[in-house]
């Protein structure tokens, strides 16, 4: 057994950094200098959902599934985000939904059984981070959980689940599709929005569970409510975002923009720490989050040397 070592999954935060599609950039400005004043002082204008951070239940819904309010970030126990972890390999195709039969095999490789999952920080690796970036290939196209997904990680109940995506949900499930008051509808890389150019690759049916009123057309309002009635019935608009739901309603927080060394544990268990400032009613917050592992158990790849943003 060798040492124990710590490995960044961080992005690196900087005025650059890729930013949600809808979010301003970061504004990083100088209030002293070391030539003129003797010490260097910065302040910062951020969106707290920016680069790699975590998200509280109050920031997608009123109210958790047990009928209480959803809670701020300062009201979540301090190990929240912090606890045995394992890093599941997840084999999905480009712009995929992630199912519970990714998750499934993704946890046989690991060697995890569903049993130990409870309680435990989920780590999911699809790849997406070595493409963090400020691209549509980042955003538009990235693969991303859902519904499905959302209802494995309630009956599983892991305490967090980070992912290397944009958002805890598939893009198609935000508002960068036809969800939420923006409804954004984003135009993707044939000049068309990303909805018309998802049916055109993958058909009607499965466009569906991205959008409450094609899935009612395509397949009736009692197979809507089969699928998202639990949260219709919270008062929550179904097909936007429902993992974040499905997620935070139970109690179960999650990391975004998973990142760094991540390369280093795939598939590997190993202490997951991760803090977000103690923001009184805060919706989540930039986290610095690290794995502790056994030297001997990393993976042999080399550091990550980002090439973004003038890197």
């Amino acid at each position: 057994m060798g040492k124990m070592k710590l490995v960044d999954l961080t992005h690196p935060f900087h005025a650059d950094i890729p930013v949600w599609p809808y979010f301003a950039k970061p504004k990083i400005d100088t209030m002293h200098s070391l030539a003129k004043s003797g010490v260097l002082t910065q302040k910062i204008d951020v969106v707290m959902h920016c680069g790699t951070h975590a998200d509280a239940p109050r920031h997608v819904m009123e109210y958790e599934f047990d009928g209480k309010r959803a809670r701020y970030t300062h009201e979540l126990p301090l190990d929240a985000y912090y606890g045995d972890a394992v890093c599941l390999d997840i084999r999905v195709d480009k712009w995929g939904l992630i199912t519970a039969k990714h998750l499934d095999d993704a946890l046989a490789r690991a060697g995890v059984t569903h049993e130990e999952v409870n309680g435990m920080v989920l780590v999911l690796r699809t790849g997406m981070h070595l493409k963090f970036d400020d691209t549509k290939e980042y955003y538009h196209y990235s693969c991303g959980c859902g519904r499905e997904a959302g209802q494995w990680f309630e009956k599983y109940k892991p305490k967090c689940v980070a992912m290397d995506m944009q958002a805890l949900d598939h893009p198609l499930h935000t508002t960068m599709g036809k969800n939420g008051p923006p409804k954004m509808n984003l135009i993707g890389d044939s000049g068309r929005p990303i909805t018309e150019e998802y049916i055109e690759k993958f058909g009607i049916e499965a466009y569906a569970e991205f959008e409450k009123d094609v899935f009612i057309k395509t397949f009736g309002l009692e197979k809507y409510m089969e699928a998202y009635g639990k949260l219709e019935r919270h008062g929550l608009e179904g097909t936007w975002e429902p993992c974040h739901k499905y997620m935070m309603g139970n109690g179960i927080v999650g990391v975004e923009n998973i990142g760094g060394d991540l390369e280093k544990v795939v598939g590997k268990r190993f202490k997951f720490m991760s803090f977000p400032i103690r923001w009184w009613l805060g919706d989540g917050a930039m986290v610095r989050c690290v794995a502790e592992i056994d030297e001997d158990d990393l993976n042999p790849v080399p550091d990550r040397v980002y090439k973004y943003g003038g890197f």
